[in-house]
């Protein structure tokens, strides 16, 4: 069975730290994969300029050619300032993504997140994904992104995952997808380089018996 699934990022480049393989893994099994950014990625930067935000996009693009996505929409909500936002205003942009595309599965934020960003893009897709009779969306899933996710607070919602996707045959094709950004990566040891993705795909596979995976929570299942 062919499945839509959506992918939810609040920056261009937290789909590849948090799910890239797993994408790459649905597109080669015949899945059509959709995905939204919520916001430009790059607008909070002292040196932010049309031509920065140009190639954020530009990167995001090749990206998809990497991964094979479907369709990529890039909204424009204000740069690590989602929480001036009404959550309604975001709502309905994620409900009208959801409205068209139909999808059966959907990736996120974890709540947990220290990027605030994050946490509103988590909220607004819940809100969104409101489970109502006959609702498309039957599996949602939280990611985990670098220089967030463990960056919270000790002990504040941590990310504790069940859920564990196997991305050995992905990897080459995920560390493509970190070289695209390679402008957003940092250089080691900090937290959010593309070696260190790789590592915590190596670590995250180690968990469950695997060579390289991606770790998820699971936020709802209907079988």
């Amino acid at each position: 069975m062919i499945n839509k699934v959506l992918i939810v990022a609040a920056h261009s480049d937290d789909e590849v730290l948090g799910c890239a393989g797993t994408i790459a893994k649905h597109v080669e099994s015949g899945d059509k994969v959709h995905l939204i950014f919520m916001t430009n990625g790059v607008g909070s930067r002292k040196a932010s300029s049309s031509e920065s935000i140009e190639n954020r996009k530009k990167a995001a693009q090749k990206v998809i050619d990497i991964l094979g996505v479907s369709s990529m929409q890039n909204f424009n909500f204000p740069d690590n300032k989602m929480d001036t936002v009404p959550l309604l205003d975001l709502v309905k942009v994620v409900e009208g993504v959801i409205n068209k595309i139909q999808p059966g599965i959907i990736y996120t934020h974890h709540i947990g997140d220290l990027n605030i960003d994050h946490q509103i893009t988590h909220n607004a897709v819940m809100t969104a994904c409101r489970p109502e009779p006959d609702f498309c969306v039957k599996e949602m899933y939280a990611f985990e992104v670098l220089s967030s996710t463990e960056w919270q607070s000790p002990g504040y919602l941590p990310f504790i995952p069940n859920v564990y996707s196997d991305i050995s045959g992905q990897i080459e094709t995920k560390k493509k997808a970190l070289k695209a950004y390679s402008n957003e990566m940092r250089k080691p040891p900090h937290s959010r380089s593309a070696k260190n993705s790789i590592c915590q795909a190596k670590y995250r596979g180690s968990n469950v018996g695997l060579h390289y995976a991606e770790a998820f929570i699971l936020l709802r299942k209907i079988r």
